[in-house]
Parts: C-alpha cells; sequence; structure tokens
C-alpha cells in the first residue's frame, strides 16, 4: 500500500514520474510526461535506475563499475533534462538510484507523496512492450498509483494533442 498522496495540500503539485533508460522509447515518455506537467501545473521527476546486479558479478572493480555508471547516469539525466528545458520550459527533479527498476520506483514513489502518475512507453519491438512495461503492468492492482503507457510510435505532435 502507498502512503497518502499529498498533491491536494497547499504547498503540493502533482509529479509525473518517467524513467530515463537506454532503451529508444523512453524519449516518448519523457515527451508526454513533460508535456503533461506543464499542462496541468504539475512537475516532472526524471528518474535512472543504476542496476547492482550488474556489479556482484566484478567485485574487484565494483567501485570503478559504479562510477562508470553513474557517469552514464549523470549524462543520460542531463541529455534528458535539457531537451525538457528547451522543449517545455520546466525544471525537471533528477534522481539517481541503484537497484532494481521496479524496487526503486516503488521507493520512489513511496518517499515523494507528490508523484501521483508514472509515465513508460511501450517498446515497438515484436518481443513486447518492454521488460519495464511487462513488470509493472504484471503487477495490475498491486501497483501503488496510476501509470501512463505511451505507445512509441507517439510523434510529438500526436502527444502535443493527447497530453
Amino acid at each position: 500500500m502507498v502512503s497518502k498522496r499529498l498533491i491536494r495540500e497547499a504547498g503540493h503539485r502533482r509529479k509525473f514520474l518517467a524513467v530515463i533508460d537506454e532503451t529508444p522509447e523512453c524519449e516518448r515518455a519523457v515527451a508526454y510526461a513533460s508535456r503533461r506537467a506543464k499542462t496541468t501545473g504539475g512537475a516532472l521527476v526524471l528518474l535512472f535506475v543504476i542496476e547492482t546486479a550488474e556489479f556482484q558479478h566484478f567485485l574487484g572493480v565494483e567501485a570503478v563499475m559504479r562510477q562508470e555508471a553513474t557517469a552514464t547516469a549523470q549524462a543520460a539525466l542531463d541529455s534528458a533534462a535539457a531537451t525538457v528545458r528547451s522543449r517545455h520550459g520546466i525544471e525537471p527533479e533528477l534522481a539517481i538510484r541503484e537497484g532494481t527498476k521496479a524496487g526503486e520506483i516503488h521507493k520512489l514513489i513511496e518517499e515523494d507523496q507528490d508523484i501521483a502518475i508514472l509515465v513508460l512507453a511501450a517498446g515497438a519491438a515484436k518481443e513486447g512492450p518492454g521488460p519495464l512495461v511487462a513488470s509493472i503492468a504484471g503487477k495490475g492492482a498491486a501497483f501503488p498509483i496510476p501509470v501512463t503507457i505511451v505507445p512509441y510510435n507517439l510523434t510529438d505532435e500526436d502527444i502535443d494533442s493527447l497530453a
């Protein structure tokens, strides 16, 4: 169960959460979440999760791998934030977490009671919508907030008309 959302209380506003990763559909989720945040007077949180399971196989170089992964995460967040600023004129909050994506998404939602909507984008691959969408969708009623899944093939114009 998720803690009470605070978006209706004074000094709070709805936040849209988008996950940044190396998938091509990630940019579509950010575009939609940014547009929704702007049109509704909300805020945007961009999250990059560093999968720590990768480090456990290489104990001797764990610190170097963690530093490289953190630098990669920061660069990806900075790039996405620059796009959000230039296209929508809003300043996103940036977060880097270590762990599993689904687990860290849940933790961030629990910690930040203004996050009210998770925005993901479905991939166009034959294998399905992508591992993150599949893992979140598989949770069904157990997921703590609404999830918006954006089709990969939406153009910026489509998103502008929908968000």
